[in-house]
């Protein structure tokens, strides 16, 4: 995950809202299941560090395109060398999985799935140039994805296309060890070079829906700043889906931080409104994004099966929400 205006950590655990069914919308859609989205962000960890130009990073990525492919989608590997804020060629792929790719109307998700290659926020600053395992800050965006796919593969009723990206080269931003420049532009770079060279060609969505740290323990989603400057009408469709479903307190109706990440390229080159589903931590003196926020205790022993069904299931409200026009 790249940069906030701010600095937040509220660990507490949320509870589940029960929802109100009286003269409101009803849930529609699958349950999505968190057991399957941890075992998701399980098995890219056991690949190790996601980071950049590693063989733990390609043989992720293969994976990946194996499952998408086993849950129906039409698979391209968007494959580039970008450059990093230091110089070093990085070998970036962009994932991009399609259900339905015969369908004119279509919604995007979105993630990134590469790895923080320095922990250069953790508490001990020896761990400054360790590798992120990154099981928040990567796996559990993609992780919801893949659990979306593998529902959708099942449902015979749907109606939308939906096209999964998975980014890379997000996480190679300027770091804090660092006396380089940071205009913010050495973020998101694999985002930045998929919209300017859209995958399918003259690709379009009605909206787009960005999934960042999407699993951690304590995590609400506030409303993102940029996301309610691009994408106001997408922020109220995604918080009255989890109102639906269920999961409002995960939701609340308040303002975050606005946050530097791979949507601001969607918006503003790809013209796709989307919004940054993201967490804010606003007790946390260490993160605004919480305590394991690029250190080496962003692990699966941080992540809370709770936040992925919150996160999932509000997904899935959304996307079996929507009809064609």
């Amino acid at each position: 995950m790249a940069l906030a205006t701010t600095t937040l950590c509220s660990c507490k655990s949320n509870k589940t809202d029960v929802a109100d069914t009286t003269n409101t919308p009803r849930p529609v859609g699958p349950m999505f299941r968190a057991d399957s989205a941890m075992a998701y962000c399980q098995k890219q960890c056991d690949f190790g560090p996601r980071t950049m130009n590693s063989k733990a990073h390609d043989l992720c990525g293969e994976w990946l395109r194996q499952k998408f492919e086993q849950f129906g989608c039409l698979v391209t590997m968007q494959q580039v060398t970008l450059t990093g804020y230091d110089g070093t060629p990085l070998r970036s792929t962009n994932i991009i999985a399609q259900h339905k790719p015969d369908l004119a109307a279509r919604i995007l998700l979105c993630a990134h799935w590469d790895s923080r290659p320095w922990a250069d926020n953790d508490p001990d600053s020896t761990k400054w140039k360790t590798p992120v395992m990154a099981a928040n800050d990567g796996a559990s965006g993609v992780a919801v994805m893949l659990e979306v796919a593998r529902l959708l593969q099942a449902s015979d009723s749907l109606n939308i296309g939906v096209d999964f990206v998975c980014f890379d080269a997000e996480d190679w931003g300027v770091p804090q060890w660092s006396d380089a420049p940071d205009s913010g532009n050495s973020w998101a770079l694999g985002s930045q070079y998929w919209a300017e060279n859209l995958e399918p060609k003259d690709y379009s969505a009605r909206f787009g829906i960005l999934l960042d740290m999407v699993g951690g323990q304590g995590a609400a989603f506030y409303r993102e700043g940029l996301s309610m400057n691009y994408a106001p009408s997408v922020v109220d469709k995604v918080w009255a889906a989890a109102e639906t479903a269920g999961y409002g307190s995960f939701f609340p109706r308040s303002n975050g931080n606005h946050i530097t990440d791979d949507h601001v390229p969607v918006n503003n080159i790809a013209k796709i409104p989307t919004i940054d589903i993201i967490p804010y931590y606003p007790d946390c003196e260490q993160s605004n994004f919480g305590p394991t926020w690029h250190t080496v205790s962003d692990d699966m022993a941080h992540l809370d099966p709770h936040t992925l069904q919150a996160v999932g299931q509000t997904i899935i409200q959304v996307i079996f929400s929507e009809t064609t026009e």
